[in-house]
């Protein structure tokens, strides 16, 4: 991902993250949206520190 998607990409989080949290639907709709994997989106969760919650699978909670 180049500097410039990743950018928007972590402009586009701030309004949905609350407490350093996020759901799940909400970021599998921002990977979506931009065109990228799940995988780009969880990977620049991690850097930001921000955790997902209401995992999908269930596998998080």
């Amino acid at each position: 991902m180049d500097d410039d998607k990743i950018n928007e990409l972590t402009e586009a989080l701030h309004p949905l993250v609350n407490d350093k949290k996020i759901a799940c639907a909400q970021a599998l709709n921002l990977a979506s949206e931009f065109k990228v994997s799940p995988r780009q989106v969880g990977d620049l969760l991690n850097e930001l520190k921000i955790k997902v919650y209401g995992c999908q699978l269930g596998c998080f909670k």
